[in-house]
């Protein structure tokens, strides 16, 4: 069996490459584990202005590389004028890691993005970050920390300017798998979300499935209240009868239409992105 599992594995490499067959591909942190990637997406033609940014963090809570999930959003932010990411951090299948190590690369990212701004033709001040589950998880953690525990890098911060979220883990401080995978528990209700609230956070915007049994809606929507009580801006909007994975273009092609839709107007309203001339004539 086991040589059969093997012989499987490359295939799922193979799709990748098909399915990231037009994304420019590129190491942004060597660590001892191994490469760690990005595949770009980039927007036709060249403009004068830089282009905003918007990095996708997949879901999977740190265990498989599953760069692909948000390929169909790169592709249309990419369409959009936007410089797409389909962001890699290491994993435990792939470098026998846990969540500490992918909130370290997560945050490197966004400073890589910055310090390559000139190449890229990119404005390092209109990056917006995204993710699903495990992958929002890390897009809050690039944001919430106080500037003071999260100090620039080479002059660099990783403080994006909004967040879209699908399916957000918001909570690590309730037992449960997903604190598991951290090292102790200490780490765990450390590097929680709802430990680090606070005043002044980025734009927020939350997708998420009322019947999601793996990262509650309850949780979600108390994160919600709490985040506006401090005058937060952020929106949530709701799947009645959803679960986990239903913004997916693989899963409902319907959700994943109003889920992008919904994104694309909110980085619009926050100048984070070009209006859509076509969108405006239709």
């Amino acid at each position: 069996m086991s040589q059969i599992l093997q012989k499987v594995a490359p295939i799922g490499e193979a799709r990748d490459r098909e399915i990231l067959k037009n994304a420019s591909t590129y190491v942004y942190a060597q660590r001892p584990e191994g490469d760690v990637l990005a595949h770009l997406f980039l927007p036709p033609g060249d403009g004068p202005e830089p282009r905003p940014v918007v990095v996708f963090f997949h879901g999977g809570f740190w265990d498989s590389p599953t760069p692909t999930q948000f390929v169909p959003h790169c592709l249309h932010f990419a369409n959009r004028g936007a410089v797409a990411v389909a962001a890699e951090t290491r994993t435990h299948a792939k470098h026998r890691t846990g969540p500490l190590e992918a909130i370290e690369d997560a945050r490197e990212l966004i400073r890589w993005l910055r310090s390559n701004a000139d190449t890229f033709h990119l404005d390092p001040d209109k990056i917006t970050v995204g993710g699903a589950a495990g992958g929002a998880y890390l897009a809050l953690l690039t944001a919430m920390p106080k500037p003071k525990d999260l100090p620039p890098v080479a002059g660099l911060d990783c403080f994006p300017q909004a967040l879209i979220l699908f399916s957000a883990l918001v909570n690590t401080a309730a037992k449960g798998p997903a604190a598991d995978r951290f090292p102790d528990r200490k780490n765990a209700k450390r590097h929680s979300p709802t430990a680090l609230m606070r005043r002044k956070l980025p734009p927020m915007l939350f997708f998420h499935g009322k019947s999601d049994r793996i990262t509650p809606f309850g949780e979600v929507e108390k994160f919600y209240r709490r985040l506006r009580w401090r005058r937060n801006p952020c929106e949530l909007i709701d799947f009645e009868l959803a679960e986990h994975s239903f913004f997916n273009f693989n899963v409902s092609h319907k959700n994943f239409e109003l889920t992008l839709a919904a994104a694309d107007r909110f980085l619009v309203d926050r100048g984070l992105l070009p209006a859509d001339d076509q969108a405006e004539v239709n």
